[in-house]
């Protein structure tokens, strides 16, 4: 293997590169026409442009990552995650081609790829499953009779793919009809491929996975299990390894089973086995399925492919995974045994996406970016930097954090702080919310279920409101971002200004003192305040503050670990004049396209009624109404791109 094409983008393309040129392989990156100034493109030792701008027209475009493997001499290709990493059309594809495939074979990826499948295959060898329907009949009286047989709550998944994505939970047989709809469109929509399966859902499961390797020599090992019940929309955003909940008994059965169902389907390369575990089982019927004395787990699916959360095992066993995975693609038997496989210490992972608290994914461009001060035990894995563009057309994951110590109290308070160091404006990111999801309480103390951020979201959210004096620091540092104080006082009169932070409008008056001194009066409150470059002090304590033009008198600012956001009322008109204060109308949150379009012109909706469903980062969002009304007009249809602040639906009450 001499030179590597990476058939993917961000930061897993630029994650195989580091490794390989360490191997000494040359690179080749592929590229979308957003992506052509992207940190991977310049980082490979070679480039090559795929054109287009949608996965389906680049990245997912098999015809061309061949042509580029052939155009650039390429004689290996590595799929990284995502896009079409576990698809066996691709991996035969490039095995017909004469080039190496890093990944298993494809006719394990058929295997395993399909839940349906590997379930079956899971039964025949022993690995337990929930009880669920998975066949090939996907009608829906199907479903309804097989959803009476199972019992509820159950879960409706795509039977292909991943990430979440074409998951719906179901309480009661009434919610089944619609759930299988949007959980086939969304399947469609993601993998090309709309069949379903369900099965028993568990009520309170941690989520709990088993890396695995295998060669083409017969031998496989697990590499322990990582700990991923910290979910939004059925996708992880913390992992952790070891898991709070696994016991070596445990341990050695997870990975049992994981070794088992990977040899069954004559698996090569690193894959990753995905169970749910749960402590107190449901019933008698259940409880069989974990060994004895082990507590009871069941598979979920299995992953052909490297995992985005597999820095956790790295960290923790010392191991280069992709170097593994290179290896094993040029013929190589595994560099370590069973018992030569050896765990250190605790590891974290965070991923850092581009979405605000309530998990609503956002595009735009970074106005600023630095990353945390580099330490030992410290990682960050990302592909951003200042100034470049967040699409519509891929994931939300900018980038993932991960930290390694000792003890998993270290390693937690080790992460939480990296998070707040590190400062990302210019669109919203959940790196606050990351971090109050670490010191909240539940979580330190090891107690996260899948159901976690269903029952902590909103305290996590009432944490990230910034202080007072966060925000005033915020001000400031927007109002003397482009020039600061005057070093010498030009008139003795106080500035008046008028800025909105959420819901409330602060007016303030500020008089220039010299040096950067300020004297600020704020309602009753009188203060001295001092402006410098990348920080602010008030009363004596200095916020650091990183401030971004967002446009329109709009500002971001991080003060201290605080996200501000904040608006200019300068030039805003007073309050009531002018303006007909009663219109109503509903805009695109976020760029997008439009999938389905429910609103009709005349339709008297209620309140929380569906009127249109957005896919945006390949997840499918439903746009509701705010209020009972009556739909006035319909701006949009089907199939259609939207930008942010779009006009889509006007109704009147």
């Amino acid at each position: 293997m001499k030179k590597l094409l990476i058939a993917n983008r961000g930061e897993i393309a630029r994650r195989i590169i580091r490794t390989a040129h360490a191997m000494g392989i040359e690179t080749v990156a592929v590229y979308s026409e957003p992506d052509a100034q992207a940190l991977h493109v310049r980082e490979a030792t070679t480039a090559y442009a795929l054109g287009g701008a949608a996965s389906a027209d680049s990245y997912l475009r098999i015809d061309r990552l061949l042509d580029a493997a052939a155009a650039t001499n390429a004689d290996a290709v590595h799929p990284g995650y995502g896009f079409l990493s576990e698809n066996a059309d691709f991996a035969q594809a490039v095995i017909d081609a004469g080039f190496a495939w890093v990944g298993p074979p494809p006719a394990a990826i058929r295997a395993l790829g399909r839940k349906s499948a590997a379930k079956a295959l899971a039964l025949a060898h022993g690995v337990p499953c929930l009880p669920g329907y998975f066949g090939d009949d996907q009608r829906e009286e199907t479903f309804l009779a097989e959803a009476q047989r199972i019992g509820f709550p159950l879960m409706v998944k795509a039977v292909a793919g991943g990430g979440g994505r074409g998951m719906r939970l179901v309480h009661e047989i009434a919610e089944l009809p619609a759930a299988l709809s949007s959980a086939r469109s969304e399947a469609l929509a993601g993998f090309g491929d709309g069949d379903l399966l369900i099965e028993r859902a568990l009520p309170r499961p941690r989520h709990v996975e088993v890396q695995v390797f295998a060669d083409a020599h017969g031998h496989c090992v697990h590499l322990g299990e990582r700990d991923c019940s910290v979910q939004r929309r059925h996708q992880k955003i913390v992992e952790e390894s070891p898991s709070p909940a696994v016991s070596p008994a445990l341990r050695e059965a997870l990975g049992r089973c994981a070794v088992r169902l990977a040899q069954a389907a004559g698996y090569v390369g690193a894959g990753t086995v995905e169970f749910l575990l749960e402590a107190h089982p449901l019933s008698h019927a259940l409880s069989h399925a974990g060994e004895a004395g082990a507590g009871s787990f069941f598979l979920m699916e299995m992953n052909t492919r490297l995992q985005v959360e597999h820095p956790v095992t790295e960290a923790l066993t010392g191991l280069d995974l992709v170097e593994w995975q290179l290896r094993i693609a040029r013929g190589e038997t595994l560099p370590l045994q069973q018992d030569q496989i050896c765990f250190s210490g605790h590891a974290l992972e965070v991923r850092l996406c581009a979405e605000d608290a309530h998990f609503t994914p956002h595009t735009g461009r970074v106005r600023h970016f630095a990353a945390p001060a580099p330490q030992p035990g410290l990682r960050f894995d990302h592909a951003l930097e200042t100034g470049c563009a967040i699409t519509p057309h891929y994931d939300a994951l900018l980038g993932k954090l991960i930290a390694h110590a000792p003890t998993r109290a270290e390693a937690i308070e080790r992460l939480a702080h990296a998070l707040d160091q590190t400062v990302l404006l210019g669109l919203p990111s959940n790196r606050a919310f990351l971090a109050a999801c670490l010191r909240n309480p539940v979580f330190h103390e090891g107690g996260a279920l899948i159901a976690f951020l269903a029952e902590e979201g909103e305290a996590i959210r009432a944490t990230l409101q910034p202080p007072p004096d966060a925000v005033l620091a915020g001000v400031l540092a927007a109002v003397f971002h482009a020039q600061g104080p005057a070093v010498a006082l030009p008139c003795p009169f106080a500035r008046p200004l008028r800025w909105q932070h959420g819901e409330q409008v602060m007016d303030i008056a500020v008089l220039e003192q010299g040096q950067g001194l300020l004297r600020v009066v704020q309602g009753e409150r009188q203060l001295q305040a001092l402006v410098a470059p990348g920080c602010v002090t008030i009363d004596g304590v200095t916020w650091p503050v990183r401030a971004a033009s967002l446009g329109a008198d709009l500002w971001q600012v991080q003060a201290g670990a605080h996200t501000v956001e904040l608006r200019d009322l300068a030039h805003a008109p007073p309050a009531g004049a002018g303006g007909d204060g009663g219109a109503l109308e509903l805009r695109a949150p976020f760029n997008g396209k439009l999938m389905a379009v429910h609103a009709q012109p005349g339709q008297a909706i209620a309140r929380g009624a569906p009127l249109l469903v957005i896919e945006s980062m390949k997840l499918e969002h439903t746009l509701s109404a705010p209020r009972a009304a009556v739909v006035a007009n319909v701006l949009v249809m089907a199939g259609q791109q939207v930008a942010p602040g779009q006009l889509l639906v006007t109704y009147v009450s």
